[in-house]
């Protein structure tokens, strides 16, 4: 009787990792057609990221070869923190995502979902020596939550690893000098949040810096009030769920009716 209770309890936790799997799926599709959406995207390059639940930190990423908008929550690929796939796929995963992302995810607990762009507005700022200047009100909000790290061409090779952790240290948001931008959240919603807000961020500060005239700087203790705020805000789950699921109601509609069965992310209610 003992064996077949805890044989039942056991398959109850399979099938509801199982469940749990499937949701993270979807809504990390819907992540990748939402940026799609947005223009933020780099051809078929660049990666956005989301640990599944267990104890050996394996994670879905996008295959390699497919654009954003042909990202099904079947067709991402699981891998370890080494870049292996876990799982049979029909496609590999971007092999220069493996250091960045495999690092984060071995070394942080707290950062579950990662993104990857390099847009121009982002691109430019990692570019700049001085990086954001944090004086506009969505670069206020990232004041102190913001790491850099120096470039050392493209992120393949894995000795690198422990240098991008070191860079990022506790912050949610790592600069890759003249490359891009890294951003790290518990969870998809809070991702796109904190994506969002340093590309607004970033394309303020570019369209700023080409408008004659000095720009008005905050103080630190401004920009210090702004992030705590801003972290406060998101600290619930309403705040950044409520967005993320607007956006991605936004593209259904936009897309048409068709689009949600077609990419595979009808929402499981």
């Amino acid at each position: 009787m003992l064996k077949t209770v805890s044989s039942t309890k056991s398959g109850e936790a399979r099938d509801e990792m199982a469940a749990e799997e499937r949701r993270m799926r979807v809504q990390l599709a819907e992540f990748y057609h939402l940026v799609a959406y947005l223009g933020w995207t780099e051809m078929i390059f660049n990666h956005i990221s989301l640990r599944v639940p267990g104890p050996d930190r394996h994670y879905l990423v996008n295959p390699f070869g497919l654009h954003y908008e042909e990202i099904t929550p079947d067709n991402l690929v699981k891998v370890d923190v080494e870049g292996n796939l876990v799982e049979p796929s029909d496609y590999p995963a971007n092999r220069t995502g493996f250091a960045l992302h495999g690092a984060i995810h071995e070394a942080r607990d707290d950062i579950h979902c990662i993104a990857h762009t390099h847009t121009t507005p982002i691109s430019a700022i990692a570019l700049k020596e001085g990086g954001f200047t944090y004086d506009d009100f969505y670069g206020a909000q990232l004041f102190g939550r913001v790491g850099y790290h120096a470039f050392e061409g493209v992120t393949v090779f894995a000795d690198e690893r422990p240098r991008m952790v070191a860079s990022l240290g506790d912050k949610s948001v790592l600069v890759l000098r003249n490359h891009g931008i890294a951003v790290g959240e518990r969870d998809v919603p809070r991702t796109f949040w904190l994506l969002y807000n340093a590309q607004r961020a970033a394309e303020i500060q570019c369209q700023a810096g080409m408008l004659p005239g000095a720009n008005t700087p905050l103080t630190d203790e401004v920009r210090l009030r702004s992030a705590a705020a801003a972290e406060e805000l998101v600290a619930g789950d309403a705040f950044a769920a409520k967005l993320f699921d607007a956006m991605v109601r936004k593209v259904r509609r936009d897309r048409g009716p068709l689009w949600a069965r077609d990419t595979g992310t009808d929402r499981l209610e």
